[in-house]
């Protein structure tokens, strides 16, 4: 016989609920989750039955979380974070030759060298499978929270993080944000060539979206001399986008000196503006993850790869003129 509590905890239907809550809107949460609108529709007010209280109220077209849905997402995270824990307190003894690795890179990254160490690593570990995906970083701190993504590799910028002593952070290797010109910025170099951020000033700039993580990195930057970070009208995700449309008009950017190596050919002035626009890019995982055998040999394994070349070293044999 079906109980109420079979509804309630009916994987799928919290699964769609988090996604929902997530999402914030049935157009696109049934869009992520690959089913019909009516289809989600039907498992949110399945849970709503069970719990006799609605789960969502709606002013306008927002859709917000009532009192019995903010209790109700407890349970369902609680549930999961279980469910996840007691599947990695089993694999924590198995053999570290099989089992699943998810991997979450930030989109922005340039992520060459990574992908090489992936080709070696799965050559030698056939039997392991890697989910390897590029998102936003609020997406990949969402998922690194909620223990649904083992490692993340992006950088990191004053987080607002709770619970760090939850995380171990590696250093996998340091980049910077140089600045590509159409202009002679040689007179205003120090004697290390690097230039001020004032110099920056005055040039139509493609850009980062606001919310991505080097655009932030920028603004931060700006404000700490005092600067009005320069507006723009074109904005570019990905660092080559970027690259390629300032090679192609009168706009300046920004990017990593990892993506600029791997366009050797670019004509424009590369300027390095110091050690305010360094960047330590990391490997983040929580504590536990590092007594599973795999994910342990796989973090090992990426840092002896970085030790016996560095990531720089790689990328210059690599894209060699």
């Amino acid at each position: 016989m079906k109980t109420k509590t079979d509804a309630v905890l009916s994987a799928k239907s919290l699964k769609y609920f988090l996604q929902l809550i997530d999402s914030m809107s049935y157009t696109q949460a049934s869009q992520i989750l690959g089913i019909t609108q009516p289809a989600l529709t039907q498992q949110i007010k399945k849970i709503e039955r069970a719990v006799g209280a609605p789960l969502f109220g709606q002013i306008g077209k927002k859709l917000y979380l009532t009192d019995a849905g903010t209790r109700m997402q407890t349970v369902a995270n609680d549930l999961f974070n279980t469910v996840n824990a007691a599947v990695d307190e089993i694999q924590q003894n198995s053999d570290s030759k099989i089992g699943t690795i998810s991997i979450g890179i930030l989109e922005s990254l340039e992520s060459t060298i990574f992908e090489d160490f992936v080709i070696d690593f799965s050559k030698q570990y056939p039997d392991l499978k890697l989910n390897i995906w590029n998102s936003s970083r609020r997406e990949l701190w969402n998922r690194l929270d909620k223990n649904e993504v083992d490692i993340v590799i992006m950088p990191l910028i004053k987080e607002n993080v709770s619970h760090w002593q939850s995380y171990n952070v590696k250093t996998m290797y340091e980049d910077e944000l140089i600045y590509l010109s159409h202009h002679n910025l040689s007179d205003s170099q120090d004697a290390q060539g690097n230039i001020a951020l004032e110099s920056t000033l005055g040039h139509p700039l493609v850009q980062y979206p606001n919310d991505a993580y080097f655009a932030k990195k920028l603004a931060m930057q700006y404000r700490m001399n005092d600067l009005i970070k320069p507006e723009s009208d074109i904005y570019f995700s990905s660092p080559s986008q970027l690259m390629q449309f300032a090679e192609k008009t009168n706009y300046d950017t920004f990017v990593p000196k990892s993506v600029c190596m791997t366009h050797p050919d670019n004509e424009m002035n590369h300027y390095s503006l110091g050690e305010n626009l360094k960047i330590e890019t990391s490997i983040i995982f929580r504590n536990e993850k590092y007594q599973i055998p795999r994910i342990k040999n796989f973090i090992d394994s990426f840092e002896k790869f970085l030790a016996k070349q560095s990531y720089f070293s790689r990328l210059e044999e690599k894209y060699k003129k």
